[in-house]
């Protein structure tokens, strides 16, 4: 019945499913017809391989997902990323080793960032001027000017587990005050 059936009547039958089978899994209309035709010739050379246990649609499918399998793996062997990346438009932004040309400054240009982050300060600033005087002056000279502990200790006139102590509670009031204030 094969041997019958081999000729034309396979490509007429088979032909526009195998095409949408394939075009469906490949998305071009060239490859998609190369791969139909190397599946045909493909069956049609190992027809004699055919022992009938399923229908011949069945049997041309099942070469055909093969022929898309070695298609894509071809593909995938044969890729140049290099030159993918290169024809990549937003690669314009990237030096070759794949930094930044410019770090983007979206977030430090944002009207609303800046005018939080005003909003914020002052808010801060608020807040270190109702600490105790110690407590205050330690917070500054840390967190704000950066200062080491033997300058801040010798400042004071405080031992540095004292200037800690400052700090932490300094701390613990400010973190208090922010959220109890919703800041969030």
């Amino acid at each position: 019945m094969l041997q019958q059936e081999c000729s034309i009547e396979w490509l007429s039958k088979h032909n526009d499913y195998l095409y949408r089978f394939a075009l469906s899994r490949v998305k071009s209309r060239d490859v998609a017809q190369d791969i139909v035709q190397e599946t045909l010739f493909s069956a049609w050379k190992g027809r004699a391989a055919f022992k009938e246990n399923s229908s011949i649609r069945t049997w041309l499918t099942g070469i055909l997902k093969y022929k898309i399998v070695d298609h894509i793996r071809r593909e995938i062997r044969h890729r140049d990323m290099i030159a993918l990346l290169q024809s990549d438009p937003g690669m314009i932004c990237y030096k070759a080793e794949g930094h930044w040309l410019d770090t983007p400054n979206a977030w430090r240009d944002c009207p609303e960032y800046q005018l939080n982050r005003q909003q914020i300060q002052e808010r801060l600033e608020a807040s270190v001027n109702t600490l105790p005087k110690k407590q205050r002056i330690a917070y500054r000279m840390r967190e704000l000017v950066g200062e080491n502990t033997d300058s801040i200790c010798a400042h004071l006139s405080i031992t540095p587990g004292h200037l800690n102590v400052l700090i932490h509670r300094a701390r613990h009031s400010l973190q208090k005050q922010f959220l109890n204030e919703a800041w969030l």
